[in-house]
């Protein structure tokens, strides 16, 4: 099992497809650059895609989702004691990518507790910020036993994905050292490590493990106690599980005993085909969502005609799989429609998007050569219409739906009635919750 990855490299195309652009993006380590963030912080503009060097990395679990507003709260690792770290909101960007087991993702998938490795930014417009706006050098202050490091400024969300995904997308692995064990439960130590060399940097993290951990084998889904039976493990006691390569799901629960930070393996993949698996569930469920809810895109520019004819043109938000954009295809018609920020759809009153949406021809697809920066798909399409509206505007968020896909209706919570929809309804309050 310990070769599994350097032998069968070509069997992880399933779950390369989708992110191909952006894999060989190095991991971040403390260096210059991040100093230079403390003297120099990035803030993007509206309208363009940051570059991913200049986003801030950290690590921690996710606490909370307001799945309709895309913004939740992460309980950030920091160098203090992790039960005492409070949640730190975050927002993703409207072209921020989620990455959950190898494949897009919507908040709305990733279980609560997963720990999320975050690459994120100073909020773009603070006035329209959808999470507290902190001061821009608040990583740097110390919050009792949670440390330092815990709430940072750079809280609006370029990329998050969880444990397998950012291995996969960095090219690593964990290698297993060693098991404990005791009545199903115990510890297991292990290292996370480069695939293609042993990393002499990596440190051995101890984690625990319990009855509930899912192990994954090809088409096998088992227990410890399976484990333990075919003599993988021992009923009792120690093992040397001798470097044992796979991949980890990891989450975090408080821990007995006065051990601060320590976190909980919820899934070990064995083998290539238990991950590729499940990528492609995960992959199909993202791509069924995208399909009902209409692809992201910025407005690149709008060239008005007569009578309310326009041209728009923009481009479509990255991170899916290659099939999603295949269905963006010239002279095939088309449906655009205004949103906010947090993706929310402008419905028009109570009609829904597909009422109120311009409809026309996609008269021309381009797709950008070479590398394009994380968020976008490098792929721009050019539509027509004879009824432009009021929210299609230069550097803003749309929804384009090919006519191919299904016209769905969204649920109430995900879109807006009108332009002037207030501050409690995009972000809603207690009131939002029945009287009884």
């Amino acid at each position: 099992m310990s070769s599994w990855f350097l032998v069968h490299r070509s069997s992880l195309l399933v779950l390369a497809c989708a992110f191909s652009v952006h894999a060989t993006v190095a991991e971040e380590k403390p260096s210059t650059k991040n100093r230079e963030r403390e003297t120099e912080p990035f803030r993007p503009r509206a309208g363009e895609f940051p570059p991913l060097e200049k986003a801030y990395a950290y690590r921690g679990e996710l606490t909370f989702v307001d799945h309709a507003n895309r913004r939740g709260s992460i309980r950030i690792q920091s160098d203090g004691k992790f039960r005492f770290i409070s949640p730190n909101p975050f927002a993703m960007l409207p072209y921020g990518i989620v990455r959950y087991h190898g494949a897009p993702a919507d908040l709305r998938d990733v279980p609560l507790g997963t720990m999320m490795h975050v690459r994120a930014f100073l909020p773009p417009d603070p006035k329209l910020s959808a999470v507290p706006v902190l001061p821009v050098n608040n990583r740097t202050k110390k919050e009792g036993n949670a440390g330092v490091g815990s709430s940072p400024a750079e809280n609006h969300i370029l990329l998050i994905e969880d444990e397998p995904s950012h291995c996969l997308r960095e090219r690593k692995v964990w290698k297993l050292k060693e098991v404990e064990i005791k009545n199903n439960q115990g510890v297991i130590v292990a290292r996370r490590e480069s695939k293609e060399a042993g990393d002499t940097h990596a440190e051995e993290e101890t984690m625990s493990f319990d009855a509930a951990t899912r192990i994954w084998r090809g088409r096998e889904f088992l227990g410890v106690q399976e484990l333990i039976d075919e003599g993988e493990w021992p009923a009792s006691g120690e093992k040397s599980l001798e470097d044992q390569t796979v991949l980890l799901g990891i989450t975090w629960k408080p821990t007995p005993g006065v051990v601060f930070t320590r976190f909980h393996i919820s899934d070990i993949w064995l083998d290539d085909a238990a991950m590729q698996r499940a990528a492609r569930h995960q992959n199909e469920t993202h791509k069924a969502f995208i399909r009902s809810r209409w692809m992201p895109a910025f407005v690149d520019a709008v060239e008005y005609g007569k009578f309310g004819r326009a041209t728009v043109t923009a481009t479509l938000f990255g991170g899916m799989d290659d099939t999603l954009y295949a269905d963006f295809k010239k002279g095939n018609p088309a449906l655009m429609a205004a949103a906010e920020n947090t993706l929310k759809h402008w419905a028009g009153g109570t009609a829904g998007t597909a009422q109120m949406a311009s409809k026309g021809p996609i008269i021309e697809v381009t797709k950008a050569d070479g590398a394009v920066p994380l968020g976008s798909s490098g792929i721009q399409i050019r539509f027509e219409t004879d009824l432009i509206t009021e929210g299609i505007r230069s550097a803003r968020v749309v929804r384009v739906r090919p006519a191919s896909w299904p016209d769905l209706h969204v649920p109430r919570e995900e879109y807006l009635r009108d332009h002037k929809a207030t501050h409690e309804e995009r972000f809603p309050t207690p009131a939002i919750f029945p009287k009884y």
